[in-house]
């Protein structure tokens, strides 16, 4: 392994030239930085836990954590995760500033001014895909806070990297776990939660892609939208069922399953099958209850963990994740595996 009085030999200068250059300290010529970075690059120097611990109690990082707030109980393993690593980063005298906000672009950007007037470092963010995040994202990486992504991602954007599940390929899976699960002509409703977040119409090109490609005897009805929400959900699953009688299939692609089961229930099918995603509390009960049929979860405590250790790995050693693209498994769970 290379080590720093090897990169300050090869480059013609102190090893406390090359100190400053990794570690972000103090003011070195722009040419002999890049001379410095180049060298510890081609040698692959990776510095040592004890460095690494030395140079962030030095920085007094400071992370922000910016997370959707819908009442969907998927966001509270999420928020299980952030809270974890963040009390693991504490021993590195790192600080972790956590904010939930709705489905909304204003609310968001509001909610990224905030976490940037007390000045983070870096921001893990679920992003609205709209315009405004990511000119705020493309903003703070002008600034020199890097943004990571977590469970959905944005289209442009000048963010760091992404967490999360490869959205298409869940839809596919969905879509082939309907045609395991069904028999005969299939008539699918989508409940979404917004047309404004990546991950939820990721999941339905997807699903719609794979069966206009493979499956023909499955159709698309209608699509509705929930906002994640379990009232919103149930009043417009139940409109849905009724408008639709010949609905024998539902896929919801976010929350407010348990509401719109509760739907089901009151419009007394007992022949509709669902496909879903997570397993949060209330969407387990309903797999053991044999009402959805199964349900593909996505590593949410990974989501809210892995992040901020790219952030804070990112930051104290200057190091850019090794990929663009973390993605968690593709979790199937039905009744007998739960």
């Amino acid at each position: 392994m290379a080590t720093i009085r090897e990169i300050a030999e090869l480059a013609g200068v102190s090893r406390g030239t090359v100190d400053r250059v990794l570690n972000d300290r103090g003011s070195v010529n722009p040419t002999t930085a890049a001379l410095v970075r180049d060298i510890a690059q081609k040698l692959d120097y990776k510095p040592n836990r004890a460095g690494i611990a030395l140079a962030a109690q030095r920085k007094n990082l400071k992370l922000g954590v910016l997370l959707f707030d819908t009442g969907n109980l998927f966001f509270e393993d999420v928020w299980k995760g952030v809270e974890e690593k963040a009390e693991e980063l504490a021993g590195y005298n790192c600080t972790v500033l956590s904010r939930r906000v709705g489905f909304s672009a204003q609310a968001q950007a509001d909610a990224i001014r905030e976490l940037e007037d007390c000045c983070i470092d870096g921001l893990v963010l679920t992003p609205f895909n709209d315009p405004m995040i990511v000119a705020h994202i493309d903003r703070l990486a002008e600034k020199g806070i890097p943004v990571i992504t977590t469970n959905t991602d944005i289209l442009g954007s000048r963010r760091l990297a992404f967490v999360g599940s490869d959205f298409y390929r869940c839809g596919q899976t969905a879509a082939g776990l309907m045609r395991l699960m069904t028999s005969g002509e299939i008539n699918v409703g989508i409940v979404t939660g917004s047309s404004q977040v990546l991950c939820h119409t990721d999941r339905i090109k997807g699903f719609c892609d794979t069966i206009a490609s493979r499956y023909p005897q499955i159709h698309v009805t209608e699509t509705i939208e929930n906002s994640d929400d379990e009232f919103e959900s149930y009043d417009k699953t139940l409109d849905l069922l009724t408008r639709r009688p010949e609905l024998n299939a539902l896929y919801f692609t976010a929350g407010g399953v348990y509401g719109g089961c509760r739907a089901i229930r009151s419009h007394k099918r007992t022949d509709i099958r669902v496909i879903s995603y997570d397993k949060t509390p209330t969407t387990r009960e309903l797999v053991e209850q044999d009402i959805v049929s199964a349900t593909i979860c996505q590593q949410p405590r990974r989501q809210g963990s892995q992040p901020l250790q790219l952030l804070f790995d990112y930051l104290v050693t200057g190091e850019k994740p090794e990929r663009e693209y973390y993605y968690t498994a593709v979790d199937i769970r039905i009744r007998e595996n739960l």
